[in-house]
C-alpha cells in the first residue's frame, strides 16, 4: 500500500539547490513530505503531471507596490498577486510608500494586514519604512512582524503631508542605529537626491522632456554617491543593508567589495535592468520608466557577467503600477509621466528567458537569486525558496516548449500596460501551487485567489546567502 500524499507532481524536471533532476514530489498538509525518482501513493491520491516540464520554487519577489490602503485603485492585493501567481510566485513583501498613509507605524501597518487578509491569491508579508519623524515606530513594527524597512535617499515623489518622504543623513544614521540594535534589515533606494533634483531643474528649465533626457538626469554617479554614503554608516552602525533595484555594474561591483570587506550587505536587481535598455526607454515612452532609469546595452551586458559570477544575491520585480493616464495622458511629458515599471506577472519567464535559453545560465544558479536566497535574507527560509523536505510546498510548474507573445489581455494586474506586451517569451508558466494547493493554471486562470496567508520572519541571526 502506497504513503498517504495530498497531492503527488510526477516527473518534472525538479530545480533543486544545484542541480536539476527528474523526480516526483509528494505533498502532504501543505508541504513537501518525499522527493523521489518514483513515489507510491494511495488510490485516489490526486496527480500533477509535470513530465517534460520545470518544476522550480515558487519565486519570492521582495519588491511589489500594492498600494493600500487607499491607493488600490492604482494596485491591490487582490490583482497584483493574481498577476504574482501567474507568474509562478508563490510569496511577495510589499513595499511601505504608496499607500495612504504609509506603513511607517503600527496603526498603518494594522490598516494594510485587515486590507490583505481574505484578498490575496499568494502568500505575503509587508515592509515598514524609516522616514523622518518616525523613528520611535522602528522597534515596534519589527515586533510586529515586518521583514524589514525601506527608506529613500532621494525623493520618492508623490503630494500631500502623509507621503512617504526621503531620510535626511541624521534620519538615516540614527535609523541604521536603531534598526541594529535589534538585528533588523534596511533595505535603500540609493540615488543621490542632491544630483537628481539638481539635474532635473536643469532640464526642466532647457526644456529637455525626453526620455533620454530623463535618463541623464539620474547618471550612475548618482547611485554610487548614495551606496557609497550608505556603506560608510554601515560600517560605523553595523546595520545590516540591501540595496534594492541596483541599475549599474558599477553598484553591484561597489557593493560587492564591501561585501568582501566584511560589510552584511546584498544587492537586488530587477528584470528591467537586465532585459531593457534606455533605448527601449526611449522606443516604448513612459510604460519604461523608472528611477534609477534603464542604462545602456553595454551596462546591461555586464549586468549579465556579474550575475552569472554570483555578485548579483536577488532578483525582484519592483511592481509600480499607476492609472494608465499617468503614464500616456495628453499633452504630458515623458518627464512628468509616472516613474514605475509594472512587470510583476513577467519576471519568471523573462529570467528564464533571458537568463537560462539566451545565456545559458543554469536553472539552480537563477532559481536562488529569485527565491531561495530572498528568502534567506528576508527571514523566510527555511520555510520559502527552496524544493526541499519540511518546506512549503510552493512550485512554480514551466513549460519550456509554450513559447507565447504577451497581449494585454494575458495581464491580470489592475491597469493592462507593461513594457513587456508584444514580446516573444520561449516559456510560460503552467501552474502554481501555494502550500500544495494549485491557484493558478494558463488554462483556467486564477483558481484560488484569496488563499493566500501572512508569513512572518524566522530571522535568528546572520544568515549567509
Amino acid at each position: 500500500m502506497g504513503e498517504r500524499f495530498d497531492r503527488i507532481v510526477r516527473g518534472g524536471q525538479t530545480v533543486l539547490p544545484g542541480e536539476v533532476r527528474v523526480m516526483d514530489i509528494g505533498i502532504r498538509d501543505g508541504r513537501i513530505a518525499a522527493l523521489s525518482d518514483r513515489l507510491e501513493a494511495e488510490d485516489g491520491t490526486p496527480e500533477t503531471d509535470a513530465r517534460g516540464l520545470w518544476v522550480l520554487p515558487g519565486m519570492v519577489d521582495v519588491h511589489v507596490h500594492f498600494n493600500e490602503p487607499n491607493m488600490g485603485h492604482w494596485e491591490g492585493f487582490a490583482t497584483g498577486s493574481a498577476a504574482l501567481a501567474a507568474g509562478g510566485c508563490t510569496s511577495y513583501v510589499d513595499m511601505p510608500l504608496n499607500g495612504l498613509p504609509p506603513t511607517v507605524n503600527v496603526p498603518a501597518l494594522r490598516m494594510k494586514e485587515e486590507l490583505a487578509a481574505g484578498s490575496s491569491a499568494v502568500d505575503y508579508a509587508f515592509w515598514g519604512g524609516l522616514v523622518p519623524g518616525h523613528l520611535d515606530d522602528l522597534e515596534p513594527l519589527a515586533a510586529e512582524g515586518v521583514l524589514a524597512f525601506k527608506a529613500f535617499l532621494s525623493n520618492p515623489g508623490g503630494d500631500g503631508e502623509e507621503r512617504f518622504r526621503e531620510v535626511d543623513d541624521w534620519t538615516l544614521l540614527e535609523g541604521m542605529k536603531r534598526i541594529a540594535s535589534f538585528g533588523g534589515l534596511l533595505a535603500l533606494h540609493a540615488e543621490s537626491d542632491a544630483i537628481t533634483s539638481k539635474l532635473a531643474d536643469e532640464a526642466a528649465r532647457a526644456g529637455r522632456t525626453g526620455a533620454l533626457d530623463f535618463a541623464a538626469t539620474r547618471p550612475v554617479i548618482a547611485e554610487l554617491e548614495a551606496v557609497n554614503r550608505a556603506l560608510l554608516f554601515a560600517e560605523q552602525t553595523g546595520c545590516r543593508l540591501h540595496f534594492v533595484h541596483i541599475s549599474s555594474p558599477e553598484g553591484v561591483e561597489l557593493i560587492d567589495r564591501a561585501k568582501r570587506r566584511g560589510l552584511d550587505v546584498t544587492v537586488e536587481t530587477c528584470p528591467h535592468y537586465l532585459a531593457l535598455s534606455e533605448l527601449d526607454m526611449e522606443r516604448l515612452g513612459p510604460v519604461a520608466k523608472c528611477a534609477p532609469p534603464l542604462r545602456d546595452e553595454a551596462r546591461i551586458e555586464r549586468m549579465w557577467e556579474l550575475l552569472a559570477e554570483g555578485r548579483i544575491d536577488v532578483i525582484a520585480s519592483d511592481h509600480s503600477p499607476c492609472p494608465e493616464e499617468l503614464k500616456n495622458a495628453p499633452g504630458k511629458t515623458f518627464a512628468e509621466a509616472w516613474g514605475g515599471i509594472a512587470g510583476a506577472q513577467s519576471s519568471l519567464e523573462l529570467m528564464l528567458h533571458e537568463g537560462h535559453v539566451a545565456r545559458g545560465i543554469p536553472l539552480p544558479e537563477l532559481s536562488a537569486m529569485l527565491s531561495a536566497k530572498p528568502a534567506k535574507r528576508f527571514g523566510l527560509y527555511p520555510r520559502k525558496g527552496e524544493i526541499a523536505v519540511g518546506f512549503d510546498a510552493d512550485l512554480a510548474i514551466v513549460d519550456p516548449n509554450a513559447s507565447y507573445t504577451l497581449t494585454k489581455d494575458d495581464l491580470y494586474q489592475r491597469h493592462k500596460i507593461s513594457p513587456y506586451v508584444g514580446r516573444t517569451f520561449s516559456c510560460r508558466v503552467a501552474a502554481t501551487l501555494v502550500r500544495g494547493r494549485t491557484v493558478y493554471e494558463s488554462a483556467r486562470g486564477i483558481l484560488l485567489p484569496n488563499s493566500g496567508v501572512p508569513i512572518r520572519s524566522a530571522f535568528k541571526g546572520r544568515v549567509t546567502i
